[in-house]
């Protein structure tokens, strides 16, 4: 696992303790993620003062976009906005590999280089995702607030975490590295490697948050397998006061199966939103904060 420099103190050289981890879950995970921000903004709950933000994938979309200081009450009318229905799925081919990997695979970095062989194989000619994150980050260079993101290298299989300019990436491909799940996107190139979804090593990479006394994760996806840790394991690892969120009843139903379809964005944001209101006085026993009008 390569981290950001200076990782001493905190664990990981970080001032402060508060983390706030994000985790992947595609298109619709991008917007509940939005939505629970945004509830609890509402409730007077604002996550966007984290000494750390972890992002994988979704998350780490979510992660830039809140770090460089969007506010999650227009992040929110924007999810609101429908899209096109997309066609966009992990096939079965992506499937059999994560699951087969997840499983059978000795540890955990056999089976994330098994997973980027595939990534590379199925890539073909595919086309670069990075004007999409150009267009969804309102700032192209790292933010000063202190942002994480993770992802995969393709090759080796080695987890990795991008943490600011001057450590081989820039934040738009570091996203989109972040982003590109195996079997449907391309792998992303940067400093002469490949790297695919940070998910590909746990949809939360939650145990990052070791050494932070106070921790919220949202996770739209927080099961595991085999390799894949699920985020109760990672949480219960840590010395911390902790609160996870998922996606409740009602989320569930509005996300659906198809996490990368732009047209379950709406009832996926809109799930969100409530769930952070419901969830704020839980959250805020964490994280502190002021009553807001709910």
């Amino acid at each position: 696992m390569t981290l950001p420099a200076a990782v001493a103190g905190n664990r990981h050289g970080v001032a402060g303790s508060r983390a706030l981890v994000l985790g992947s879950g595609g298109v619709t995970g991008v917007a509940w993620q939005i939505g629970v921000l945004s509830g609890l903004a509402r409730a007077g709950v604002e996550l966007g003062g984290a000494d750390l933000v972890i992002g994988t994938s979704a998350g780490a979309v979510v992660g830039a976009q809140l770090c460089s200081g969007a506010d999650p009450a227009r992040l929110y009318a924007g999810q609101l906005v429908p899209g096109e229905s997309s066609s966009d799925r992990m096939g079965p081919g992506a499937v059999s590999c994560l699951l087969w990997s997840a499983v059978a695979a000795r540890d955990g970095r056999r089976a994330r280089a098994r997973i980027g062989r595939y990534a590379v194989s199925a890539a073909g000619s595919g086309v670069s995702r990075r004007p999409v994150f150009e267009e969804a980050l309102p700032s192209w260079s790292w933010p000063r607030r202190r942002l994480w993101v993770t992802a995969v290298d393709a090759d080796s299989g080695d987890f990795v975490v991008f943490g600011g300019p001057g450590r081989g990436a820039d934040l738009v491909d570091a996203v989109s590295a972040s982003c590109a799940v195996p079997g449907v996107w391309p792998p992303v190139r940067i400093g002469g490697r490949r790297f695919v979804d940070g998910g590909m090593r746990s949809a939360t990479n939650a145990d990052l948050a070791a050494g932070f006394a106070s921790v919220v994760v949202l996770a739209p996806i927080s099961w595991g397998l085999g390799h894949l840790r699920p985020v109760s394991r990672q949480v219960a690892a840590l010395s911390a006061d902790v609160v996870v969120v998922s996606p409740d009843r009602w989320a569930r139903r509005a996300i659906g199966r198809r996490l990368l379809d732009p047209a379950r964005r709406p009832g996926a944001a809109r799930a969100g939103y409530r769930q952070g209101l419901l969830v704020a006085d839980r959250v805020r026993g964490v994280w502190g904060g002021v009553a807001g009008s709910g």
